[in-house]
């Protein structure tokens, strides 16, 4: 019995190892950067800090652990995106749609999300110290029961959010 356990192990440990890596693509990612729009794109821990990229479209892009500190993505569209670990902090998305985006332990400290559009978004572990969402759509409390603020997180009056811990 020990024996079949370590040989279902051996296979499959085997075929992980030949599935194939999921890198970024570095053409997709000088793509976005010079402004071009790219839906479904692996932009995997992409650089896109500080750019002024307003009304690009990233639909069903991968965009976890990418950078986007203090970039300006007005009118963007993250659609159904993986933003998951990303670092937004500072970043301006004013009108953006990130509707069921994944923000799963994203740092999005200081962003502004006015007139944002979160319907359906993952915002589990997601810290929103300082973030603007008081105009922000499709937000719901489920959401931010998930995430952590502080007393600036600034969001619309019905809506409230437990403090981060340090």
């Amino acid at each position: 019995m020990v024996r079949l356990f370590a040989t279902l192990f051996t296979i499959a440990t085997a075929f992980i190892a030949a599935a194939p890596a999921q890198a970024q693509n570095a053409a997709e990612i000088a793509r976005v950067q010079s402004g071009q729009s790219c839906t479904g794109c692996n932009l995997f821990q992409a650089d896109l800090a500080y750019r002024d990229l307003p009304g690009i479209d990233l639909s069903n892009s991968r965009l976890r652990q990418a950078n986007l500190s203090l970039a300006t993505m007005n009118h963007a569209r993250f659609d159904n995106a993986n933003m998951s670990v990303a670092n937004l902090f500072g970043a301006r998305l004013t009108g953006a749609s990130l509707r069921n985006v994944n923000l799963s332990r994203a740092v999005l400290v200081g962003t502004y999300l006015g007139s944002a559009d979160l319907s359906g978004a993952q915002l589990d572990g997601a810290n929103l110290s300082g973030a603007e969402l008081a105009t922000a759509r499709g937000l719901t409390q489920s959401q931010l029961n998930q995430a952590c603020g502080d007393a600036s997180t600034q969001l619309p009056a019905h809506l409230h959010i437990r403090p981060c811990q340090s």
